[in-house]
């Protein structure tokens, strides 16, 4: 019986030993991202190409309003079977624009998410390589993931983080 105490005992007190032992780490990834060179760059290219389909959008909106005006003038004066192709034409055109919005809107989700791809690895080998160095369980990133509390003993490795991908 005494025996059994004894190892009931043990075996409770080694596990909070080994937890006792345990680091935990925590970052904020997006303190990270926004300061590396190749954000900056994404960025950039995601900023342009959005100028292009703005444009784009624009000039068709433009296109599509004056064709209007000239319908809205000549409705009175134009044969029915005229008026209806034109009026016909209107609504192909604002279609066709409607459906350019829409897949510039898919364009440019499928862009964010080509370019953002490679940073975020990036960003995760640095972490791993971090954590191994640091010896933590556990990097907890406060930016993708709600941590509602974070006590004194998790070690903040963001400054690490950015050490190990060469930036100040």
């Amino acid at each position: 019986m005494l025996k059994k105490i004894a190892i009931a005992i043990v075996m409770f007190i080694l596990p909070l030993g080994a937890m006792a032992q345990a680091k935990f780490g925590h970052m904020n990834s997006q303190e990270v991202i926004t300061v590396m060179p190749e954000f900056t760059k994404a960025q950039a290219d995601i900023d342009a190409l959005a100028k292009q389909y703005q444009k784009e959008m624009e000039t068709g909106e433009a296109e599509f309003n004056k064709k209007y005006q000239e319908f809205l003038q000549q409705a009175d004066s134009l044969p029915k079977n005229i008026a209806d192709r034109r009026q016909k034409e209107l609504q192909d055109m604002a279609q066709r624009q409607q459906q350019f919005q829409q897949e510039a809107a898919q364009a440019m989700q499928k862009a964010q998410t080509d370019a953002m791809t490679p940073i975020y690895k990036k960003l995760d080998d640095a972490v791993q390589a971090v954590g191994k160095a640091e010896g933590v369980v556990y990097i907890f990133d406060i930016a993708r993931t709600p941590v509602a509390y974070i006590g004194t003993e998790s070690i903040d490795l963001t400054q690490k983080v950015k050490t190990q991908l060469g930036i100040k």
